[in-house]
């Protein structure tokens, strides 16, 4: 125990006696890891935030859109997907509970002396039960209003901004297109996400059948722009989406080897690979961190070989003594894993500081695990000890007479 504790307070001498030279090798893993810990906190933020607004819109949903294809391999077309479709995909596929078609259309609204181009969509009661949508003022599209394809709109929060600002807007007529429609809810505000209902203008499916020139197939079914079912056990979404494959192929005729016209995703496939991605920019981002971490570990090499030819007569002396090489290397190995475990906790605490600071400034989330921590502290003591090898190395072969006579 002696021995060790002569060894540590040999080294803090050693590192005492030249503060400034200490002070710039550990600036150098400071903000090496300082680096790594904001910038791997900052993926970690953005892969956490892109996870909770899936999960607001719901992991349980899957979703069918029609695809370009091309059955003669010269030019490709935008395939139909139809209200027949999914009356197919109610009937024929299990553990679903609902299934909400709709068709989007983007038109002209005018209120007063007010106008926008806004995504007008056509739904039914299921696609405000799927997407988990909540009125402010007023309510949401009834059974009834559907069916009866009654002129009733429900607004979107940047919506109603834009064309009402303050105003009440419940139960004030808005002009889409030629028609007008009586506002009956305004929607809470989803915030920014895919497509977000904040920018939409919601009326009943059959109602915008009516006002439009809604495209049709050759054998007159409706032609709409998207399916959305909500499972009942979302650990049958691959299953489901395998089902729902099925039904469309042998409804679209598609022989086999053709490419499907139609495209399904589940939310929790959707989710998934957005978490690898934002995981994958997350290690991207680290590893450009741990360049300056690289740069750091050289200056620990240089700053420790200019200490071994300062300190070469008392290594000499030592030697005289009855260290053995073991010693001398162990004392200086050690010296450089001082340096950088040093450095490693005060970047830790910078780069937490500035985790703190970021979604202040530019409104980014940031989350600071514990594995990344404890991985950038382990990344820059193993440079302290990589780097100092050699230089620690070569203190140990020094002769001791021709060190005893150094100046």
């Amino acid at each position: 125990m002696k021995k060790w504790l002569d060894l540590l307070a040999t080294i803090w001498v050693g590192l005492s006696t030249h503060k400034l030279r200490s002070f710039l090798t550990i600036l150098g893993i400071v903000i090496g890891v300082a680096a790594v810990i904001s910038l791997m906190s900052i993926g970690r933020g953005v892969e956490t935030d892109v996870i909770s607004r899936i999960e607001r819109l719901g992991s349980d949903l899957v979703f069918v859109r029609p695809s370009f294809f091309s059955r003669t391999a010269v030019r490709s077309t935008l395939a139909s997907l139809t209200l027949e479709d999914a009356r197919a995909i109610r009937e024929q596929v299990p553990y679903i509970t609902s299934v909400a078609p709709s068709y989007q259309r983007s038109l002209q609204v005018v209120v007063r002396d007010k106008n926008m181009n806004v995504r007008v969509t056509g739904i039914t009661p299921e696609y405000q039960e799927a997407y988990n949508l909540q009125t402010n003022d007023g309510a949401l599209l009834t059974e009834y209003e559907c069916e009866r394809g009654m002129r009733v709109a429900v607004l979107g929060a940047k919506v109603k901004q834009t064309l009402f600002e303050d105003d009440n807007a419940v139960g004030q007529p808005l002009r889409i297109g030629g028609n007008i429609v009586r506002v009956a809810g305004v929607l809470q505000s989803k915030g920014e996400s895919m497509q977000s209902a904040d920018d939409a203008i919601f009326i009943p499916l059959t109602a915008l059948q009516r006002m439009v020139a809604q495209q049709r197939t050759s054998r007159g079914e409706y032609m709409i722009s998207s399916i959305v079912m909500k499972l009942n056990d979302r650990g049958q979404s691959k299953y489901v989406v395998d089902e729902i494959t099925s039904v469309l192929r042998l409804r679209h005729q598609l022989p086999e080897g053709v490419d499907n016209d139609f495209t399904v995703t589940s939310m929790e496939e959707m989710a998934k690979a957005l978490s690898e991605t934002v995981a994958t920019m997350t290690i991207f981002l680290g590893a450009i961190a741990a360049v300056s971490l690289l740069v750091g570990g050289i200056g620990v090499m240089n700053i420790m070989l200019v200490s071994v030819l300062e300190r070469t007569r008392e290594i000499g002396i030592r030697k005289a003594l009855g260290a053995r090489e073991r010693d001398i290397w162990i004392q200086f190995l050690i010296e450089a894993a001082v340096l950088t475990f040093v450095g490693g906790i005060i970047g830790v605490i910078l780069g937490y500081a500035i985790s703190l600071v970021v979604p202040h400034v530019w409104s980014m989330t940031t989350a600071v695990s514990p594995d990344i921590v404890i991985l950038a502290v382990a990344v820059s003591v193993g440079i302290g000890l990589f780097f100092g090898f050699y230089p620690a190395w070569n203190a140990s072969r020094l002769n001791p007479i021709e060190a005893l006579r150094s100046e």
